[in-house]
């Protein structure tokens, strides 16, 4: 059972949590890249979170078909199914839905899900994220709590947010967005515990200056003590029960003595993508520089087909990006947690 059923993925949070670390949560949008993902939690011996995107299950599903439901499902069956060769447990997870996407997107997703345990079979994703971000609070809320009352039914994990991670990703461009909304207030984080509590288990992706994708040092400000006030906050009037399963998105170029900070209040999930995906990317490049004349007909000549074979430069990029993977494990310090065989 390597795809961790409710049970064992709420044994994952919760030892990230007791143990001060996080687990990788990488997005990936094909077979080599979901292969790359699960060599890599497996190499340091780390279980991990595997997530989809909006985008991701889109290209997933065909240049031409663009279905993004539809390549989120192919991508989770084939986990469903390798993942079984490893021993380390792996949770699925979709990443960052806004509203308008919830019933093209997200109600398929759980649809396919309550389908499968009528029939006797796991759940398909373990969890999915709802991004209300661009939303007031209240109506934020508002639909978490209809969206958590459905996956908790399921026996799923809900992750939300609030605050507005900034720069791009996927499509969703928050570059010009004010500084004041990559901060969320402990007042904010009050509301979002008062209004899901007791309906279900949720992440919480609260925002403190971070931006998605690349960028330079100095552009944004992170702040982690946010985190440690909002927990405060909420444990101060709630309890410790109360504590959030914290999410840290756009993390890339985030130093990691700020990372490790992190750990301290409370995060357990960390999103990685651009970093593996240039990890891919690279190895790729480096295949082709390498290899001009094989890969094309140069000059009337035949080139070389175990150069220009896509098998010989795409293991090449799964094998990088599960280095990359590898090192987020080391970063997030998940190495060696696996909860398998324990």
């Amino acid at each position: 059972m390597p795809v961790a059923d409710y049970q064992t993925y709420c044994k994952m949070l919760d030892n990230a949590k007791a143990n001060k670390f996080a687990y990788p949560a990488i997005n990936v949008s094909s077979l080599a890249t979901a292969n790359a993902t699960l060599e890599g939690f497996a190499k340091q011996k780390s279980d991990g979170i595997v997530q989809v995107s909006i985008g991701g299950g889109a290209f997933a599903s065909g240049v031409d078909v663009k279905d993004s439901a539809l390549g989120a499902i192919s991508l989770a069956e084939h986990v469903h199914r390798v993942a079984d060769r490893y021993d380390i447990y792996v949770a699925l997870h979709t990443d960052h839905c806004q509203a308008h996407n919830v019933d093209p997107f997200m109600r398929p997703l759980i649809a396919e899900t309550e389908r499968r345990r009528a029939a006797g079979l796991p759940n398909l994703f373990n969890s999915h994220m709802f991004d209300g971000s661009e939303l007031p609070l209240d109506k934020n809320m508002e639909l978490a709590k209809e969206l958590l009352e459905l996956c908790a039914k399921n026996e799923m994990i809900l992750e939300v947010e609030a605050g507005v991670v900034g720069g791009e990703e996927d499509g969703v461009d928050n570059s010009g967005v004010s500084n004041d909304k990559l901060y969320t207030t402990p007042e904010d984080m009050l509301f979002v515990s008062e209004s899901l509590q007791g309906i279900g288990r949720f992440m919480f992706a609260a925002t403190f200056g971070n931006v998605h994708g690349v960028y330079k040092p100095g552009n944004v400000k992170l702040n982690p003590s946010i985190l440690k006030e909002g927990q405060e906050a909420v444990v101060g009037k709630y309890g410790d029960a109360a504590s959030f399963d914290l999410v840290f998105h756009g993390g890339s170029g985030s130093a990691l003595s700020e990372i490790h900070e992190t750990l301290d209040y409370g995060v357990i999930k960390m999103n990685v993508d651009t970093d593996t995906q240039y990890a891919f990317t690279r190895a790729i490049v480096e295949h082709m520089f390498m290899n001009y004349a094989g890969v094309l007909k140069v000059d009337g000549e035949v080139g070389s087909k175990k150069h220009y074979d896509p098998r010989s430069y795409m293991k090449a990029g799964e094998k990088s990006m599960a280095d990359r993977v590898a090192q987020s494990c080391d970063d997030l310090k998940s190495t060696g947690q696996t909860l398998f065989g324990k």
